[in-house]
C-alpha cells in the first residue's frame, strides 16, 4: 500500500473519519484497531468486540460529531479510543471522568465474582491541536500513585494521551529510528501533508497496522470525499469561532474584574450585550454545522 503525491487524502484526525477507518467490519479495519491499541498500551492485544453505543460509520454522513471507540480485547481489557481534532481546555478532567466510568462500568456482581475480577481499562485520547502538558513529550500514561513518596497504587485503570502538536522534533528522524508509537503519531499528523508523503509511505511499509488503516481509509468513496471536504471546512470555521468566543469570554471576565475595582457599571452592561451577541452567533454556527438539535443543546449548555 503506497500513496502517490497526487492522492487527495481525507484528514484522519477528524472524528468521523477516524471512526470510519477503525470500526468498519473488515479485517483491515479490525486489524488496524488491534495494532494501534497494542502499540499505545505496550502489550499485544486483539480487539474482539466493539461495544460502542452506535453502529460503526459505513458512510461519513452517518456521524458528524465527536465519537469514542469503546472496545474489548480478547483477554477482557476495556479500551476507549478517541481522536479529538480541537480539544477544549477541560480535556484532562474530561478524560479522568470517562476513564472512571469505563472502569466502574464492569459487572462484578454475583457470588463467584469480586474486585480481583476487574479487568484493566484504558482511556486513550489522541489530541490533534493544542498542548496540554508543559513538557515536549508526545506520549503520556497516567495512573494512580502517591506523588510525595513516588509509590504506585498498581491500579488497573490508565489514561493515555498522544499530543500530535509536539511532533516537530520527531518528524525529521529517520523512520527506522522512530518507535512504533511515533510511527502512528506521524501517520495521523502528516497523512495529508504531501511534502511528507514519502515518509508516510516508508512508515506504511514497515508497520502492518498502519498499512491496514491505510487500506481502510481508501475504501471511503469519492462521493464521501467531496462531502467531507465541505463538512471539514464548516467544522474548521466552527472550531475557529469557538476558540474566539472562549478568548473573548476570558477577556470580558478580566474586564469585569477591572470594572468592579473602578466601579464602572457601564462597562459591565456593554459586556453583557456583547455576550448576548456572541452567544447568538455561536448558536447560528452550531446550527450550520449539521448537528442534531439534541446535540446542539447539549454542547451549548456546556
Amino acid at each position: 500500500m503506497q500513496f502517490s503525491e497526487n492522492d487527495d487524502l481525507i484528514d484522519i484526525r477528524y472524528d468521523s473519519v477516524f471512526k470510519a477507518v477503525f470500526t468498519k467490519n473488515t479485517p483491515e479495519s479490525q486489524g488496524a484497531l488491534s495494532k494501534l491499541v497494542s502499540t499505545l498500551i505496550k502489550r499485544e492485544v486483539s480487539i474482539v468486540v466493539i461495544t460502542a453505543n452506535e453502529p460503526p460509520v459505513e458512510n461519513l454522513r452517518d456521524r458528524q460529531i465527536r465519537f469514542d471507540i469503546v472496545c474489548k480485547a480478547e483477554s477482557g481489557e476495556l479500551i476507549n479510543v478517541e481522536m479529538c481534532f480541537n480539544p477544549k481546555p477541560s480535556e484532562p478532567v474530561r478524560l479522568e471522568f470517562h476513564a472512571s466510568k469505563l472502569f466502574i462500568g464492569q459487572d462484578i456482581k454475583g457470588k463467584d465474582k469480586d474486585f480481583k475480577d476487574l479487568k484493566e481499562s484504558y482511556q486513550i485520547a489522541i489530541l490533534a491541536k493544542k498542548r496540554f502538558f508543559a513538557d515536549d513529550v508526545v506520549f503520556h500514561t497516567f495512573e494512580y500513585y502517591d506523588p510525595e513518596h513516588n509509590i504506585s497504587l498498581n491500579g488497573r485503570s490508565r489514561i493515555i494521551t498522544v499530543e500530535l502538536s509536539k511532533l516537530n522534533s520527531i518528524v525529521d528522524k529517520p523512520v527506522n529510528e522512530m518507535s512504533p508509537a511515533e510511527h502512528w503519531a506521524i501517520f495521523f499528523e502528516y497523512l495529508t501533508d504531501k511534502a511528507k508523503r514519502e515518509k508516510i509511505n516508508q512508515i506504511i511499509e514497515c508497520q502492518e497496522g498502519i498499512a491496514m488503516a491505510s487500506e481502510a481509509l481508501v475504501t471511503i468513496t469519492k462521493d464521501e470525499i467531496e462531502f467531507y471536504r465541505q463538512m471539514s471546512k464548516e467544522k474548521y470555521e466552527l472550531d475557529m469561532h469557538c476558540d474566539m468566543v472562549y478568548e473573548r469570554r476570558q477577556a470580558r471576565e478580566e474586564g469585569r474584574e477591572e470594572g468592579r475595582e473602578e466601579g464602572r457599571q457601564e462597562g459591565k452592561k456593554e459586556g453583557k450585550e456583547e455576550g448576548r451577541q456572541e452567544e447568538k452567533q455561536e448558536v447560528i454556527s452550531l446550527l450550520k454545522s449539521g448537528k442534531s438539535l439534541e446535540d446542539i443543546i447539549r454542547e451549548y449548555d456546556k
